[in-house]
């Protein structure tokens, strides 16, 4: 087959890698990939959300099936697009269609959704302008800390946990009435804030059968010991030591089977990834939101784990047969760490040069921010280099990951050395 992959980061550069394995791939491209995917395929200078430029890449090099990475196109409905258009429409899209998407694309729609379905989450309520006065007495109906989420995408940094009332209050004006991120924020979600531990759980599906993928909690902080301001993701690990089979099972009972179900009641569907962040509040799982493709950096930790054909399971979602198709699981740990630009998640510098990534000993180096100039690897983003190692147990993973991100030398790099080390 020849397939495509839409985008450019680390999960981009984790497909890449494994996809490349498989003996029923014949030419991989990438859309537009960065200095580390090339070692996979070809990259492909087209971005993400043109359309057009992607189709007719499509047709020209007989692609046989598209893979979407970020969540951007998805919401803007590149699987319509190529299904509303006769010359195209046969390429099948690995992807939700733009209705599907709304699970991430709008935070009220799924909160309406899981309501709809039973599916466990955190009260709320949405306000706009209309009834932001509303919205600032429900406020004070509330317990504090209170979560407020714009309700569309705002590049991973529309969601603040407020502290105080007066906070909150601000927050929900500045957001609503002073467009704070936008349009993304001019329907705003009020929820009540869960206190667990956060993880997440990943599910392929044709629209009717389903794989769940191995857990994986992510460390969004930019400080040891999850202090500072929140990031992209400084690292993951892989698998949950707390998702044991019993809380597992009540997150496929509970929700991936409602979830799944739910779609095909509400006739929307999915052929794609879903992301489930979940909160577990002493045993028991809550969602916290879904995403509609895989999460970064945490598919640098589950995929190097699924010892199965990725091409293969693929293929299944689009001919609607995945559970027919084979899969298995390494039983070892995966830890996965993020190399950051110095300054992120603020201000920082790129073009400084990347060396080294030849004596890292004992893990996978997968790219995200990075580009190659006149021959020499260069950074092109705050998140820079993902380190994944897979190993017998967690602590040798934890060891492994990080003397090996060590290992790899750029100007003003910064790493979390802590990635993991709170569960062992």
């Amino acid at each position: 087959m020849n397939i495509l992959i839409i985008g450019s980061g680390g999960r981009e550069s984790a497909f890449a890698y494994k996809l490349s394995k498989s003996p029923k791939l014949n030419q991989l491209f990438i859309a537009p990939g960065n200095a580390g995917t090339s070692q996979y395929g070809q990259n492909v200078n087209l971005k993400v959300t043109d359309f057009d430029g992607i189709a007719s890449f499509a047709i020209e090099n007989a692609v046989d099936m598209i893979l979407v990475g970020p969540e951007e196109p998805l919401v803007k409905g590149i699987h319509d697009y190529f299904l509303n258009r006769e010359d195209v429409k046969h390429i099948p899209v690995i992807g939700p269609q733009q209705k599907g998407a709304q699970l991430e694309g709008s935070k009220d729609f799924s909160k309406e959704f899981m309501l709809r379905h039973q599916i466990p989450t955190a009260a709320y309520k949405s306000f706009d302008k209309s009834n932001l006065e509303e919205g600032l007495t429900y406020l004070e109906t509330q317990k504090l800390p209170v979560v407020l989420k714009a309700d569309g995408l705002a590049a991973g940094k529309g969601v603040l946990i407020c502290e105080t009332m007066e906070d909150a209050k601000a927050e929900l004006k500045a957001m609503i009435a002073d467009a704070k991120f936008g349009d993304a924020s001019s329907v705003v979600v009020i929820e009540e804030f869960l206190k667990g531990i956060e993880l997440s759980v990943f599910v392929l599906t044709d629209g009717d059968s389903y794989k769940v993928l191995p857990s994986a909690k992510d460390y969004k902080r930019i400080g040891e010991g999850d202090t500072g301001l929140n990031t992209g993701g400084m690292g993951s690990i892989s698998p949950v030591p707390f998702a044991n089979e019993t809380f597992l099972s009540k997150v496929e009972e509970r929700i991936i089977k409602p979830t799944i179900e739910g779609l095909k009641k509400d006739e929307i569907p999915y052929k794609g990834f879903i992301f489930i962040g979940l909160m577990n509040i002493d045993g028991e799982p809550y969602v916290i939101e879904y995403n509609v493709r895989m999460g970064d950096p945490e598919t640098e930790s589950v995929l190097p784990r699924i010892q199965s054909d990725l091409v293969d399971l693929l293929e299944g979602v689009a001919k609607g047969d995945l559970d027919s198709r084979n899969y298995t699981v390494s039983s070892k740990t995966a830890v996965t760490v993020v190399l950051v630009s110095g300054g992120y998640p603020g201000e920082y510098e790129s073009g400084k040069e990347i060396t080294n990534i030849e004596n890292v000993e004992d893990s996978i180096v997968f790219h995200a921010g990075t580009k190659e100039v006149d021959g020499k690897v260069v950074t092109a983003g705050g998140r820079v280099i993902a380190v994944t190692t897979l190993q017998d147990n967690l602590f040798d993973a934890l060891q492994q990951a990080t003397a090996d991100a060590g290992r790899i030398f750029f100007e003003r790099k910064y790493f979390r050395k802590d990635i993991g080390f709170d569960l062992i």
